[in-house]
């Protein structure tokens, strides 16, 4: 049985989603994993019409907001890619500490998984309006600064604020709502 808390209620308005790594392991502090993440969102930009209005990725999660017409496919999708992805790469030794990231994604919580690097579900917010989609982007592009990792949103590379400042960002995204 689905956790309504997990489910889009309202799938023709963007959502804020909210993706979070197990235990919080500062897995995205590696550039590589965090390219993972780019490019699979780049893919599904291009081939499977994902709209992507927002999003930041620290080190331990990620925030976004996205709009498709087959989104919590979409983010399962991305989730189960993703994880595959970065795992091998752990696996493989390309990321350090590898051996104690992997030994903490040893708590799967599904049966015949080896690994778990996602928390269950991504916490969907619709968008209702111009007001909570400036808040929720606000929220998105001060995150960084909040933490104290930099003075000014456009300075955090892994984030939509340069976008939204007229500047290129590493993804495209929907400035127009």
């Amino acid at each position: 049985m689905s956790r309504s808390r997990y489910r889009i209620l309202e799938p023709l308005l963007p959502q804020f989603v909210t993706c979070t790594v197990v235990g919080w392991l500062p897995i995205f502090a590696h550039v590589r994993c965090t390219m993972v993440l780019l490019d699979c969102f780049r893919f599904l930009q291009r081939n499977r019409a994902l709209k992507l209005y927002g999003y930041v990725i620290l080190e331990n999660h990620l925030h976004a907001i996205v709009a498709s017409k087959e989104l919590a496919e979409l983010l399962g999708d991305f989730k189960s890619f993703t994880a595959r992805k970065i795992i091998d790469l752990l696996r493989k030794g390309g990321i350090s500490p590898h051996t104690v990231f992997l030994k903490r994604l040893r708590e799967p919580h599904r049966v015949g998984q080896t690994s778990q690097l996602w928390q269950a579900g991504y916490h969907p917010k619709a968008i209702l309006d111009e007001r909570m989609m400036r808040q929720k982007l606000d929220y998105i592009h001060f995150n960084p600064v909040k933490r104290g990792y930099v003075e000014s949103p456009v300075h955090w590379r892994y984030s939509s604020a340069r976008n939204y400042a007229g500047q290129k960002g590493l993804l495209d995204v929907v400035t127009g709502w």
